[in-house]
């Protein structure tokens, strides 16, 4: 028998960490207000046949693991029958010793399955297949009632404008099930003008959504401005933004209307034109969000779909994107400082792909604290490749040197999986032992009536604060 990985103590390295944990941080509820679930399931407390179909379907981290260890494609998203697809994994999860993904896999099993007593490997697949397949056969097991036993008070999903959000219409008028499950307004196809292929049937669709006819830029932006408000209606408090990085130019009106009738025409656009559009369509974004007291998320720095074979074969978020190293400082500085000449900054979250740039962002985002909001501007926790043991703990120390930690609204799943929640007990178990290490090291005072509250704060309270959500 192997021996088990996930103790009480796992990642709690001294009295201090072990105290932090176990009596400030353990029970604190969870506020995953960036996610990639689908409202559709939780709508219809979707049930899984087995292990494979919530573990394994849609995680690109996992097919990346399995086609470095010379895994087939077709037993990451191809044609393989999931138990087939599952005992891959299992094989390869042994080889993935010091990579995240293994302390991740164990989290898993032991929340919310209770395998605490195996390591997974191809010996012991057959005995977790079962016992987990058993599981998810249990009425505490639908997406509704796995949320329910990981303590979650509210998500908030990632959803495009021209999306009906009539699964979060259905979740809300439902009085049995007290999570909340809000939109978040993800409007990065409206900015696509490097792909007309994409943008111009998105746009197409976003006129039948706002029942607006889009004739020229204004028009576009009165469909954008009705989604919006539709959103709003609806619940969402949050916009998202997937960018490369920020430019410094800036389209006037007329401008916007020259390179939007290009666009729908299909005629060329410029690459200063193309960047123009992108900057001026972030501000606009911006704008709206300000006047609905929004909060604007910024996912900064991916290089997408770099394999183009593997992208015209499997399409996009399949495993085949990374960290770019765009220059991002004096694009955001000018992007933040025309809002706040203007008096319209909203909230801003800024995550960063890019660990070089940490020190960068976090203190950029220092220059626009203006004694409004507490915590106004804030650092984001280590996002897709960086939401791990190190990623982690460089946000943690980036954000305390260049800010306020104690501010922080923490950590998010930015996940599809419904099992992924084990992610804010990594993170919770990782800033106690940051922590705490320091109490019993003398470098933090030894008073956990100061250091606890705070460690609360940032596993849940200041979210909850910093949103505004009205949670039960």
């Amino acid at each position: 028998m192997n021996a088990p990985l996930i103790t009480e103590n796992f990642l709690l390295h001294g009295d201090a960490a072990v105290r932090l944990y176990h009596q400030y941080a353990r029970e604190m509820p969870i506020l995953d207000y960036h996610c990639h679930l689908p409202p559709d399931q939780i709508a219809s407390d979707h049930r899984f046949d087995n292990l494979a179909q919530i573990w394994l379907a849609g995680d690109h981290y996992k097919w990346r693991a399995m086609r470095a260890a010379g895994v087939d494609e077709r037993y990451c998203t191809g044609d393989a029958c999931d138990r087939d697809k599952f005992q891959k994994w299992a094989e390869t999860v042994p080889r993935t010793l010091r990579n995240p993904l293994y302390h991740w896999t164990h989290l898993e099993l032991s929340r919310p399955f209770g395998i605490r007593d195996r390591l997974l490997g191809p010996e012991t697949a057959q005995g977790i297949w079962e016992e987990c397949n058993a599981r998810l056969a249990e009425e505490g097991f639908s997406c509704r009632r796995i949320m329910e036993q990981m303590n979650v008070k509210a998500v908030c999903t990632t959803d495009d404008p021209c999306d009906s959000l009539e699964h979060h219409q259905a979740i809300a008028a439902d009085a049995t099930f007290a999570v909340r499950v809000l939109p978040t307004f993800r409007p990065d196809k409206g900015m696509t003008l490097d792909n007309l292929a994409v943008f111009n049937p998105w746009v197409d669709r976003l006129a039948a959504a706002a029942d607006v006819e889009i004739r020229d830029f204004t028009t576009f932006m009165e469909a954008i401005r009705r989604r919006h408000e539709h959103f709003h209606r609806v619940g969402a408090r949050l916009s998202d933004h997937g960018v490369e990085t920020f430019y410094e130019a800036f389209a006037t009106d007329s401008e916007m209307e020259t390179i939007f009738a290009k666009a729908r025409s299909g005629r060329e656009i410029s690459a200063e034109q193309i960047r123009a559009f992108k900057s001026t369509m972030l501000y606009e974004f911006a704008l709206l969000d300000h006047e609905k007291g929004w909060t604007q998320q910024f996912h900064i720095g991916a290089l997408r779909n770099n394999n183009s074979r593997k992208f015209e074969q499997l399409g996009p978020d399949t495993g085949f994107d990374s960290i770019g190293d765009w220059p991002v400082a004096v694009g955001l500085s000018r992007f933040l400082d025309r809002l706040d000449r203007q008096g319209r900054l909203a909230k801003t979250i800024v995550y960063n792909l890019n660990p070089a740039m940490n020190d960068v962002l976090a203190t950029m985002i220092g220059n626009f604290q203006d004694g409004t909001t507490p915590g106004k501007m804030q650092f984001g926790s280590g996002w897709w490749f960086l939401d791990q043991k190190d990623g982690m703990e460089r946000q943690l120390e980036t954000l305390s040197n260049h800010g306020l930690l104690s501010l922080f609204v923490g950590m998010l799943t930015d996940s599809r999986s419904f099992l992924s929640y084990t992610r804010h007990e990594y993170f919770r178990r990782i800033l106690c032992n940051l922590l705490g290490g320091e109490m019993d090291r003398g470098i933090l005072p030894a008073d956990f009536d100061l250091v606890g509250p705070m460690v609360q704060d940032i596993c849940y309270r200041n979210a909850a604060d910093y949103f505004g959500f009205e949670l039960a």
